[in-house]
């Protein structure tokens, strides 16, 4: 038989479904489970209801071409409406940020009307362009962003939310042994069962740049530590792959790798299919909407024009 609220009387401080509860004491449905609290502990259901809701975080790549949203082919400023309708509790960027040279002023004339409405809670890593400002390496993108993405005057960093561990890479610099030692340390440090990593240069694509190698020894200090999902960018595509080890071995203990490169640029095309990819769209512009809760996550491909044109398995942490 259903349960169906009822009035408070004075008997008890609240009646909840035609059931009595003690004055202190409280009843929710979350789930559509009755959970039930002692006086004292009226605050364990909410708790509760939202470690299961999780989070939502949104990711692309390759983002701001020269272009405004006064030209009705520029892309980067119908990404963006899709994270302000998303609203997510973060934004993570894999890199080409602004193209071409990623100058300042060009993210200041580009970016910054589109994405820029969201810089606040940006969780940005550079891409190949970002070296390629004349005033020098990363200098516009360090500029830009400030100390969001430089937070201890480096290109890389790391932060937590609820269970995951999230690590930002540049991987423009992945032979630099100093930036490979602050992983394997931060690896080590971290306490949380879920692991995310995210950087520009793929492992694994089928895209116009394929495979780059410069990826495989951080690829296996994650495996190695367990973590769950790498996103990347520099293709201009969308793709997704079955878990896989650092050899490009399906593995179902592996790593799920996440291309999100379709952000604004031109898109590229797919060239040579590499082994466990399990999806990939091109000219398609958009952006990732990833759901994560505390033991795993999943996410939807959500289209320019509001469509969901992916919708990934549902994982679980290891």
């Amino acid at each position: 038989m259903p349960l169906t609220p009822s009035a408070t009387n004075s008997r008890t401080k609240k009646a909840h479904w035609g059931i009595p509860v003690a004055a202190g004491a409280s009843l929710a449905l979350v789930g559509g489970v009755l959970l039930w609290s002692p006086a004292g502990e009226a605050d364990a259901s909410p708790t509760a209801a939202s470690r299961a809701a999780g989070f939502t975080a949104v990711a692309a790549g390759d983002i701001a071409e020269q272009c405004t949203a006064s030209s009705s082919s520029c892309k980067h400023p119908k990404t963006a409406a899709l994270v302000k309708q998303i609203n997510p509790s973060f934004v993570m960027t894999m890199g080409d940020n602004q193209y071409d040279d990623a100058r300042l002023k060009d993210f200041q004339k580009y970016y910054d009307k589109t994405w820029g409405a969201f810089k606040s809670k940006t969780k940005p890593v550079p891409g190949n362009h970002e070296t390629y400002d004349p005033a020098g390496a990363l200098k516009g993108y360090k500029s830009y962003f400030g100390s969001v993405a430089y937070p201890d005057g480096k290109s890389y960093y790391s932060y937590d939310q609820d269970n995951w561990h999230f690590i930002a890479l540049d991987s423009n610099s992945f032979d630099d042994d100093e930036q490979i030692d602050w992983l394997k340390d931060d690896l080590a440090a971290n306490s949380k069962k879920c692991v995310a990593a995210y950087w520009h240069h793929p492992l694994y694509s089928s895209g116009e740049h394929g495979n780059d190698p410069v990826s495989r020894p951080v690829w296996k200090l994650l495996y190695e530590n367990k973590a769950e999902l790498v996103l990347n960018g520099h293709d201009h595509h969308y793709e997704r792959f079955a878990p896989q080890n650092p050899d490009g071995k399906a593995d179902a203990n592996g790593i799920v790798e996440l291309l999100g490169g379709m952000g604004g640029a031109n898109p590229y095309k797919i060239e040579e299919v590499q082994p466990n990819s399990q999806k990939r769209l091109t000219d398609t512009f958009g952006v990732v909407k990833l759901n994560f809760t505390d033991t795993g996550f999943s996410w939807n491909l959500v289209a320019t024009d509001g469509s969901t044109k992916d919708t990934s398995p549902s994982y679980s942490c290891h």
